[in-house]
C-alpha cells in the first residue's frame, strides 16, 4: 500500500502538534507519514508536570514555546536543527504493539547512511550510546499514531538549558547532563549532508513501497486552526494540569516515573493528578474521574486500577506499583 505523506508547512509547534492529533482523528483509513519541524520548543508529555520539567527563566529569557503534546514519555527540546516525524496507521493487536514495529524503520533509514544507530531502553533510539531520537504513542479507536524525534543538528547547549532533568535518571550513569547524552545525528555521517537532505532521504527510506502527495482540504485546515486555538493555545492545557495538592508521592520504576498529587477529603479522593515519563497510549484525563469521590484505601484504588487495561495509560508500570506509588 502507498504511504500517504504529508507536510505541516508550519514550525508553529502548537499548530504542528494540532495538524498531527486533526489528521489522526479524522483521517481514519491508510498508511499517513508527516514530516515536520518547530521552532525552539519545549514539548511536554501528556502526563506531565509542566512546571517541574522546565526551566522557567531559561525558557522566558530564550523565548521558547512550551506546549503540551497527547502522548507518554517525558518532556522534550525542539529547534530547527531537529525533524519529526509522524506514522498514523491502523491498530493492529493492541497485546503485540511494540515501539519497534516504528523504530526498525528509522533505524534502517540511518544504517542506508552508514549510521548505525539501535533502539534503547522504553523509546529511545541511540548511535554510540547518545540519544539522538525520543518516541512516544497514542492509540485513538482503531487508529495508533507513533512519533519520535531526530537531532539532526540540534544545539546541546539549549536542550541543556531549557529542561529541568530529574536527577534518578543519572543513577549509576556516567553523563550527568543532558548535553553529554544527546548526540546529532550530522556528526555521524560521513558526507556534507543538509538538514533537507536528510529530509528528503527519510521521506524515501520511511514510505517502503512509495507514497502519494496528501494534503488537506480547506475544511480540515479550518479543523486544526481550531484544534489550536481552543486547545493548544490555552495555558489550560499547557500549563494548567499543574496544580498544588495536598498528597504528593513520587517514585521510580522501570517502566518511568510515576507521581501523584491528591486533594483528600473526608477519608475520599476530592481530586487527583498523575504524572510521569511513562509510555502511555491514552490520556490520563479518562480514567481520572473514576478515582472522583472513591475511598482513598489501596483495596478503593485497586478496584478502579482492575477495572482497565493499565497499560493503555501507565505503560509498563504495573498495578502494584502504583498503588505503591499512592500508598507510599
Amino acid at each position: 500500500m502507498m504511504v500517504t505523506y504529508m507536510e505541516t508547512g508550519s514550525i508553529d509547534p502548537r499548530y504542528n502538534l494540532a495538524f498531527e492529533e486533526y489528521v489522526l482523528c479524522h483521517r481514519t483509513t491508510g498508511d499517513i507519514l508527516i514530516l515536520w519541524q518547530n521552532e525552539n520548543s519545549v514539548i511536554i508529555g501528556q502526563n506531565q508536570n509542566t512546571l517541574e520539567e522546565i526551566n522557567v527563566p531559561f525558557v522566558e529569557k530564550h523565548h521558547i514555546n512550551v506546549v503540551r503534546r497527547t502522548t507518554g514519555g517525558g518532556a522534550v527540546y525542539h529547534d530547527l536543527g531537529n525533524l519529526n516525524y509522524s506514522f498514523i496507521t491502523d491498530l493492529e493487536d493492541p497485546e503485540k504493539l511494540t515501539i519497534n514495529k516504528f523504530t526498525i524503520p528509522v533505524i534502517n533509514a540511518l544504517e542506508q547512511l552508514h549510521v548505525h544507530a539501535a533502539a534503547s531502553g522504553r523509546n529511545d533510539i541511540l548511535i554510540d550510546g547518545r540519544k539522538i531520537s525520543g518516541t512516544a504513542q497514542r492509540i485513538e479507536k482503531s487508529r495508533i499514531l507513533h512519533h519520535g524525534t531526530l537531532l539532526f543538528r540540534s544545539n546541546p547547549g539549549m536542550i541543556d538549558g531549557a529542561l529541568n532533568v530529574d536527577p534518578h535518571k543519572f543513577r549509576s550513569k556516567s553523563a550527568k547532563s543532558v548535553k553529554s547524552r544527546v548526540g546529532n545525528i550530522a556528526d555521524y555521517i560521513d558526507e556534507d549532508m543538509t538538514l533537507r537532505e536528510f529530509w528528503e532521504h527519510l521521506k524515501e527510506s520511511l514510505s517502503g513501497e512509495g507514497f502519494v502527495q496528501g494534503s488537506l482540504t480547506k475544511e480540515e485546515l479550518r479543523g486544526v486552526e481550531a484544534l489550536k486555538r481552543d486547545k493548544y493555545d490555552t495555558w489550560e492545557w499547557n500549563y494548567g494540569r499543574s496544580p498544588e495538592f495536598q498528597m504528593h508521592h513520587k517514585s521510580y520504576w522501570d517502566g518511568g516515573a510515576l507521581e501523584i498529587y491528591g486533594d483528600m477529603k473526608k477519608g475520599r479522593i476530592e481530586a487527583l493528578k498523575i504524572y510521569g515519563d511513562f509510555l502511555a497510549v491514552k490520556s490520563m484525563e479518562e480514567i481520572i474521574p473514576l478515582f472522583t469521590g472513591k475511598e482513598f484505601t489501596r483495596a478503593a484504588c485497586k478496584g478502579v486500577l482492575d477495572g482497565i487495561r493499565l497499560s493503555d495509560y501507565f505503560g509498563t508500570i504495573t498495578e502494584e506499583e502504583i498503588l505503591s506509588t499512592m500508598f507510599e
